[in-house]
């Protein structure tokens, strides 16, 4: 049991490219594969935390590779999207993001050196619920929005709506915020455990 936290963690990183690549085929079949890898993936980053606490199989590796497979999962979702629709997904907003999820990873690479270990807010399970949570709704637009009848009209409104752009912002506000809070009082773990970021 204590290899299954990491073989998730890694089947995440692993199938990044493959939902990546699925998304720029940009038909209704890829499409929704791609949000289906992308939700399978989302369920996977909480179950292999929730194991490695549960079966005790926390790990130095499966700490570093869970918040790596969660950005690269993440960010390279949202830098697709900003290729894909300029239009819904506005760049300097995934700019912030990833500028914010960039300075956590170097502040924890900065405390491992010096031999301490930094410890998840609950703030930042809530950053990434929020990511998540948006992210899976847009790619089951986007999927819808390349069906025909009612159901891809409303798609299609609902993706060119300023709803998606404000729903982004919060988004962005949320993470940024979280970062924050990480540099203005950042909290040590006293144990080496393998949790989400």
């Amino acid at each position: 049991m204590k290899h299954i936290p990491n073989a998730l963690t890694i089947g995440r990183i692993l199938v990044t490219p493959i939902l990546l690549a699925l998304l720029f085929l940009d038909t209704f079949v890829t499409t929704a594969w791609a949000c289906a890898l992308f939700i399978i993936a989302s369920i996977s980053d909480w179950a292999d935390g929730k194991m490695a606490r549960r079966f005790g199989a926390g790990s130095t590796l499966g700490q570093f590779l869970d918040p790596v497979a969660d950005k690269v999962l993440v960010l390279g979702t949202f830098f697709a999207l900003v290729i894909l629709r300029p239009d819904s997904i506005a760049w300097w907003l995934v700019a912030l993001i990833a500028t914010r999820d960039m300075s956590i990873t170097a502040l924890r690479i900065y405390l491992k050196r010096n031999g301490r270990t930094l410890k998840t807010s609950n703030a930042a399970k809530w950053k990434t619920t929020f990511q998540l949570t948006f992210l899976i709704a847009l790619l089951l637009i986007m999927t819808g929005s390349k069906f025909g009848g009612q159901i891809g009209a409303w798609s299609k409104i609902a993706l060119s709506s300023t709803y998606v752009f404000w729903a982004l912002v919060i988004v962005t506000i949320v993470t940024v915020y979280t970062g924050i809070l990480y540099f203005v009082n950042p909290e040590e773990d006293e144990e080496e455990v393998h949790v989400p970021s």
